[in-house]
């Protein structure tokens, strides 16, 4: 087995070599981009002559520090490399989010979330120091006391600041197993003011909520347990969203908690039929977000678009005292279900690209379909994004986005983000937050 120092002195050789090649980059005057196997944002791009930065040796477990309750990592790792290693010692990421292939990199560089944000916010909040390769060729070590600049300001600049080429993140004691408990309620205020007040209390370690309907909601809580009667298995057969609506009570490994929502992609792999028993009982190799992705991808470039559909992909925060409102909107008038729902706590510190309020509870839904239509292309997406700022609301920025550039910028602090830029890609050589998020080119 490799040794911390010899990780160490790769990880240093990788480094330098990265920079040399960001150099070649700013030489030819192409943009910069990543050069990488996964990607969760869902938006489809013409293509584009960039100068491609390998970054995909980057993804090792540099060291698990057991009493410090730290994990020192590369920024490419997925969440399912960085979950195993910490199981072993009985530990776990603060926030882990529910797809195997996100990157620790790229959910700090976006918004990445999970049913533990109620207690530990968004991932971005659970980490203790980066190093960066920025745009003008250096590789900057930050934290909330070394250039605080950057460290604030890179979450949610999505790529377009730098590249985290390693970082220090927050774990959590984990025991082998978690018990759930789903609690069903008929009317939107009585399931938000529920969710309120469980977050409030911080009794569980997990919690998160599913819609089905107007009158069909879970909340679901979840503890970890050091023993269990019996064990639920999400990975094969049984399909874990519909669980929800059977089962009061459930119990599953630690591992198998983390992952419940990766085996179907939430709910997505029904658009590839292997919700289907007799599809399912040949599939199994291939139930995971690793192949809807890529099959998603490949159809996005083979088959044409129907102006009789309009994708809605999209993850929205909402004050949570606004979630029933905005729940009966979503229902009403875009007809996407189920919806994931989950509670997160913003930070007291304020982080340049994030424009939530400090301190406050928010409830981010998700939902992702294709909504018939006899509008022009961006109509419910428009609607949306209407809605969530008179709620006084954000949204994710790897989802579907169709801002005009005053609207984008005067949500996005477009002063101090010209000041990030000016200071770390002077030369642009990565796109701005506008092109990246919203362009379609």
């Amino acid at each position: 087995m490799d040794t911390a120092a010899e990780y160490e002195a790769r990880y240093q050789t990788r480094s330098a070599a990265l920079v040399a090649g960001l150099q070649a980059a700013r030489r030819s005057g192409l943009p910069a981009a990543l050069g990488k196997t996964t990607s969760n944002l869902f938006r489809h791009r013409q293509p584009a002559a960039r100068h491609r930065l390998d970054v995909r040796s980057f993804d090792h477990v540099l060291r698990i520090d057991a009493g410090r309750m730290t994990a020192d990592v590369e920024g490419m790792i997925t969440y399912e490399t960085l979950v195993e290693e910490t199981l072993r010692y009985g530990l776990l990421p603060a926030v882990a989010p529910q797809l195997k292939t996100i990157t620790l990199g790229g959910a700090v560089s976006g918004l990445g979330i999970e049913s533990s944000s109620f207690k530990y916010g968004l991932v971005h909040e659970t980490v203790e120091a980066m190093e960066i390769l920025t745009g003008n060729g250096d590789i900057v070590a930050c934290s909330a006391c070394r250039h605080p600049d950057l460290f604030f300001g890179f979450p949610n600049s999505y790529g377009t600041l730098g590249y985290a080429l390693r970082l220090t993140v927050r774990l959590v004691p984990a025991s082998p197993y978690v018990y759930l408990t789903h609690t069903r309620f008929l009317a939107p205020d009585d399931f938000f003011a529920h969710l309120a007040r469980v977050c409030e209390q911080a009794s569980a370690d997990f919690v998160d909520a599913t819609i089905f309907g107007k009158d069909e909601m879970y909340v679901t809580q979840a503890v970890f347990s050091d023993g269990a009667p019996e064990v639920s298995d999400y990975t094969y057969m049984d399909i874990y969203y519909r669980s929800i609506q059977r089962k009061q009570n459930d119990w599953l490994t630690a591992k198998g908690y983390i992952w419940r929502w990766d085996t179907d992609w939430f709910w997505c792999s029904k658009h590839f039929g292997v919700q289907k028993p007799a599809i399912r009982l040949f599939a199994r190799p291939a139930l995971n977000s690793r192949t809807y992705q890529r099959v998603m991808r490949l159809s996005q470039k083979l088959l044409p678009a129907s102006a009789a559909l309009e994708s809605v992909i999209q993850d929205v925060d909402v004050p949570i005292a606004r979630g029933a409102e905005f729940c009966e909107f979503l229902l009403r008038e875009i007809g996407i279900s189920p919806v994931w729902v989950c509670p997160f706590k913003s930070s007291d510190r304020t982080y340049d690209l994030c424009p939530l309020k400090p301190n406050q509870l928010y409830v981010n839904f998700g939902f992702w379909d294709m909504v018939p239509t006899t509008h022009e292309n961006g109509h419910y997406n428009r609607m949306i994004e209407r809605k969530i700022a008179e709620l006084g609301g954000v949204k994710g920025l790897y989802s579907a986005s169709y801002y005009d550039k005053p609207t984008f910028w005067s949500i996005y602090d477009k002063v101090r983000y010209g000041h990030l830029k000016q200071t770390y890609d002077p030369d642009g050589v990565f796109p701005d937050l506008y092109a990246k998020c919203v362009e379609r080119k």
